[in-house]
């Protein structure tokens, strides 16, 4: 039977983590110069679309159908297709084991699809061709984003391990975050140089939503509404507050010697990427423990990276790659039975090794994983498709040569 309580809580988080996407599409949008604006946004909307497609036709069915211990799905690393095109799945189809309907988690799913490729596409704007992008978010969900909702979510093989991730540290963030790093390298330097953002109220803007929308994201996670989603909502404000304040005493007492509402935001959203997989786990002193140390080491990341001269272009590595794999590992040193039976204690709590070996080995997997398949699928299209923009249509604008629009209004 439905539960109404739940249900409007899921369909409101559903909407909370649909608006994500908007907000990354602004927050990209803000920090990319005034020539590709629409470009980057673009690449962020048309996810929306695809995704929802995608997730139509065959992926739900991928990822959610099919266990490793019922031996009905591929090897536990992808399910089957008898979800596909929502066969035998009608709007009264009750989720298993929850209170509202099937539809619903269906669409909560879908939501966390179309942001998780969106994510790579801060890395390499204004130097990448929108059709071999357009290819490319196809053949990344199926080979790599698939795969890991199945073996985390879904009942594969790192589910049945024990690999715990509760938001997407791994499933959204490491991986989408060390293809950026990869995408980077394979599509090069831009030409001229880096850019100055061309509009920081829409970084904000952009941000702002993020966050508004990183509570469903979070909270909605534990699918049903008891201690651990307060706990999980609590614990992303707490995060990302912590990690902005952070960053911006970091950035103002060295690099730029100035408090910046670009490291503010900057700092926000690593402290949201890292608190992600643990933070229906841990307490809210370990919450504000992550996100100190998310200012920190994320800001370090993106001076490493600066230092070692890959023009990631936002940063895509350096928050969401680094703070995915932060969050996962500091899952295994904070998760509390306390706040959640269905884990395991972490290092800090007495529990051992255990599960923080089990989290950096899936870790390992993923960002290896993902790097690879990220790699072969640049160069395969590449064959077919061109992946890199010539340098004229650099110089003069992704928005205008391959869209025929300019974002005049901003």
């Amino acid at each position: 039977m439905i539960d109404k309580g739940a249900t409007t809580f899921m369909i409101l988080a559903t909407s909370l983590v649909m608006l994500m996407t908007p907000g990354l599409a602004f927050f990209y949008g803000g920090l990319g110069n005034k020539k590709n604006i629409l470009n980057i946004m673009m690449q962020s909307f048309v996810s929306v679309g695809l995704t929802t497609v995608l997730w139509f036709s065959f992926g739900y069915s991928l990822c959610f159908s099919g266990t490793l211990a019922s031996g009905t799905d591929l090897w536990g690393i992808l399910g089957n297709l008898d979800k596909a095109f929502l066969n035998g799945i009608t709007p009264k189809t009750m989720m298993v084991g929850k209170p509202f309907p099937e539809y619903v988690f269906f669409a909560y799913q879908m939501m966390f699809a179309i942001i998780t490729p969106a994510l790579i596409t801060g890395a390499f704007i204004n130097r990448v061709t929108f059709k071999s992008y357009v290819i490319f978010l196809i053949f990344w969900q199926i080979l790599v984003y698939y795969p890991f909702v199945h073996m985390i979510w879904g009942g594969g093989i790192l589910q049945a391990w024990g690999v715990l991730d509760f938001a997407g540290g791994i499933v959204v963030h490491a991986t989408a975050g060390f293809a950026a790093l990869v995408a980077t390298i394979y599509v090069g330097k831009r030409k001229g140089g880096e850019h100055e953002p061309n509009n920081i109220p829409l970084v904000a803007i952009g941000t702002t939503l993020l966050w508004f929308g990183w509570y469903g994201f979070n909270a909605g996670s534990e699918l049903d509404m008891n201690d651990i989603t307060v706990a999980a909502f609590v614990n992303t404000d707490v995060s990302a507050s912590f990690a902005a304040v952070t960053w911006l005493i970091i950035e103002w007492n060295r690099g730029k010697r100035k408090p910046t509402l670009i490291g503010l935001m900057t700092g926000a959203v690593a402290g949201l990427a890292t608190i992600t997989p643990a933070s229906g786990y841990v307490t809210v002193g370990a919450a504000a423990c992550i996100g100190i140390m998310s200012g920190m080491i994320c800001y370090l990341a993106v001076e490493f990276k600066n230092y070692m001269k890959w023009d990631d272009a936002l940063d895509v590595w350096g928050v969401h790659g680094v703070g995915g794999v932060l969050g996962t590992i500091l899952l295994g040193v904070f998760a509390s039975t306390a706040i959640n039976p269905s884990t395991l204690n972490g290092l800090f709590y007495g529990g051992g090794f255990e599960l923080i070996t089990k989290e950096i080995v899936a870790l390992i997997f993923s960002i290896i994983w993902a790097s690879s398949f990220t790699w072969g699928m640049l160069h395969a299209i590449n064959r077919f498709v061109p992946v890199k923009v010539s340098d004229a249509v650099q110089k003069g604008g992704l928005d205008l040569h391959i869209h025929g629009e300019v974002a005049r209004a901003i």
